[in-house]
């Protein structure tokens, strides 16, 4: 077969692409620049500039487009909706200034090179954009959630928004539709773009998830179908569809917990395919020969590059200046601002077409995409991985490290209970894999069968838990007592926290949940979450979360209120505490002294017949009801306790946790898991609580 170049065989390209994405970012580890900087260079060298092995095609320029709308979507996907509500004027402050300080510096500089009115606008445009191409580093570093990082990408929607209505204006102007009929359509357009998509896609994602059966392929397509939709549309409005993309990620944001099986094939594939091909078409876009064809070009581009850094830079410092950011945050910003790619390319583009810009200014445009592509990945990850250092890290105990048992009986509720591991994993920042645990309930000479069977069904959740990237470590147990079982294996395996499943039915006045759950209650000091979940936990939009008399004095009491606010960060949930006949300010005090930082409203309840008839009359079917509640004997401990768990199952369609707090081996205060009332309960008032 005679091989021409530029490549024209799809398997070619599509070979040599896969061979740079394996290769280049090695080659760039070793040379200890940041791997993601490798398709670019790759992409000058083989490029129609560089060598002329392949050509920007429209295959290149499609996969390309697809990984920025993806770079955009996770970023949506991963901003802290808490820390954009409460930095929210801090995103608006920094966009307007990542927008502003680059646009005015650009007309500035476009007129000073001669360029009209309008062109000079334009040019002002094509400095004040920027892509978060450093992203994808800072996501792989886990400081999303810093308030930095939080500032930059809620800015980025008000300067990516700003940039391309300014150039739609432009266009505009330039082609004499600058009408009164332009500025209502842009105007209606535009803000029932933005409605349709934050507003409708919630409703319809929570309505496909609760019908999808967690379907790993229908629910990962069903995203892919609301990303690209939205940035069709957005071509229809005007804008690009990086907006779109970016609306969608913040649309969903709240539906794709993270490092659950669905976020990591979304993350998996972009970042192993997607966003290495608009690496790489980036790359092939860039023309060095124009640096030195002549000097006033390298004048030009100097001029050029300069305005736009300093426009960054100035953003940055200004926003940190302000608010008090560090020096490492500040560079976390400037990294993650500083990338010029697509809306950047398509101002100028626009522009060259309409002929606002010549070719020289098209050629330094270029060079600046090239510069700021490299200078935003690596800034990004340099000051990304210090910011994680400097973090305050939660102090471990050494001698008991947290891990999470998840006994499983019934294939059905395997899914829902590994979601709530992966959701507790992260509110109890550890790094232990999880426990999958089965009993085989038969005499240990005659249970070789059973173990078989046993684990089939722990394999199942070995593969959904790689799904999620989660390490797993399986356990099985044979015993003719199944709390017993449990018991054993928290003990030898040193567990700190326990999820089992449960039907929400008691097996008579005597139980609380039945004989197995009561049984190793009774006999373990770890925390344990009874639950019995219904609904996808990703459609939850509320935590409702019950405290009982003197429930703030017990000894997990801070850290139960740091895992709930954990587990509802991660949901995106807003949290409600009804407090059964207690002062209100000892939970405020507990609630704003431990993290996450998320405010929980606090409200008093007159006793338990007042919660089950008034204050939980307003319960939804995605609220998720967290009873915080006590062992028999314990501080906290009121008779209402055995009956409760079953009253509130049957209230939102079986969406309830009974989290039992951990005793640190000494069961309570009085020492005693003793079945009488305690003594503080014995007052008529407080019983009938």
């Amino acid at each position: 077969m005679h091989m021409t170049l530029p490549l024209q065989q799809p398997v070619l390209i599509f070979g040599l692409a896969v061979l740079i994405f394996l290769f280049f970012p090695v080659l760039m580890g070793k040379l200890r620049i940041p791997a993601i900087i490798g398709p670019i260079v790759a992409g000058i060298i083989v490029g129609p500039h560089g060598l002329g092995i392949l050509a920007r095609d429209s295959t290149i320029e499609l996969l390309g487009t697809v990984g920025l709308l993806f770079i955009m979507f996770i970023a949506g996907l991963e901003l802290d909706f808490d820390g954009f509500k409460k930095y929210r004027n801090r995103s608006i402050f920094f966009g307007l200034l990542s927008f502003g300080i680059p646009f005015i510096l650009g007309i500035m500089v476009g007129l000073l090179l001669g360029l009209n009115v309008l062109s000079a606008i334009l040019f002002g445009t094509i400095l004040s954009s920027h892509t978060l191409l450093g992203f994808p580093a800072v996501s792989r570093l886990g400081v999303t959630k810093n308030k930095a990082v939080t500032t930059v990408l809620g800015g980025t929607l008000i300067t990516d928004t700003l940039a391309m209505l300014v150039l739609a204006v432009v266009t505009g102007a330039s082609e004499g539709n600058l009408t009164f009929g332009f500025w209502v359509y842009l105007i209606i357009a535009m803000t029932l773009f933005a409605a349709g998509i934050l507003i409708i896609t919630p409703y319809l994602t929570k309505w496909f998830f609760k019908r999808s059966n967690n379907e790993g392929t229908l629910e990962f397509n069903f995203v892919m179908a609301i990303l690209f939709v939205a940035g069709a549309i957005s071509l229809f409005v005007g804008l690009e569809p990086i907006i779109g993309a970016f609306l969608a990620g913040l649309a969903l944001n709240r539906y794709i917990y993270d490092h659950g099986p669905l976020m990591n094939r979304i993350t998996f594939t972009a970042n192993a395919l997607f966003i290495p091909f608009f690496l790489l078409s980036v790359g092939m876009m860039m023309d060095l020969r124009a640096l030195v064809s002549s000097p006033d070009a390298l004048l030009v581009t100097s001029l050029i590059l300069i305005t736009g850094i300093v426009g960054k830079i100035l953003a940055s410092w200004i926003t940190s200046k302000v608010y008090g950011y560090s020096k490492v945050e500040n560079r976390v910003m400037f990294g993650l601002s500083i990338s010029q790619a697509a809306a950047t390319l398509a101002a100028t583009l626009v522009g060259f077409r309409l002929g606002l810009i010549d070719q020289q200014i098209v050629n330094a445009v270029i060079i600046i995409i090239l510069v700021s592509c490299i200078m935003g990945p690596y800034f990004s990850e340099k000051y990304a991985r210090k910011l994680a250092l400097s973090e305050d890290k939660a102090v471990l105990d050494e001698t008991l490290p947290e891990r999470i048992l998840i006994p499983l009986a019934n294939p059905n509720t395997m899914e829902s209970l590994m979601d709530l591991g992966f959701v507790l994993k992260r509110a109890i920042n550890t790094n232990e894999p999880i426990y999958p645990l089965t009993i085989v309930q038969k005499d240990l000479k005659q249970a070789s069968n059973e173990v078989a069977q046993a684990e089939r069904m722990l394999g199942r959740s070995i593969m959904y838990a790689s799904g999620a990237e989660v390490s797993v470590k399986l356990l099985t147990r044979v015993d003719h007592n199944i709390g017993w079982g449990i018991e054993r294996a928290a003990t030898e395996e040193r567990i700190t926290a326990i999820v089992v499943g449960w039907d929400g039915v008691n097996e008579g006045s005597q139980k609380v949940f039945g004989k197995v759950i009561d049984n190793f209650l009774e006999h373990t000091y770890q925390r344990a979450f009874i639950t019995n979940i219904k609904q996808p936990l990703n459609t939850m939009e509320r935590v409702i979360l019950i405290l009982p008399n003197n429930v703030a004095f017990k000894p997990g009491f801070e850290d139960s209120i740091s895992i709930i606010k954990g587990i509802a960060s991660q949901l995106s949930t807003t949290i409600k505490g009804l407090v059964i006949r207690d002062n209100l300010e000892i939970y405020e005090k507990v609630s704003q002294q431990v993290h996450p930082n998320i405010k929980v409203e606090f409200q008093s309840v007159d006793g338990w017949e007042s919660l089950y008839e008034h204050d939980l009359k307003d319960v939804k079917s995605t609220d998720l009801v967290i009873l915080l509640s006590a062992r028999r004997g314990t501080v906290a401990w009121h008779p209402e306790l055995e009956t409760s768990p079953s009253k509130l199952a049957t209230l939102n369609r079986g969406n309830l946790i009974v989290f039992y707090p951990t005793e640190m081996k000494e069961t309570d205060i009085r020492g005693s898991r003793g079945s009488e009332i305690p003594k503080e309960l014995l007052f008529k008032s407080d019983y009938e609580a």
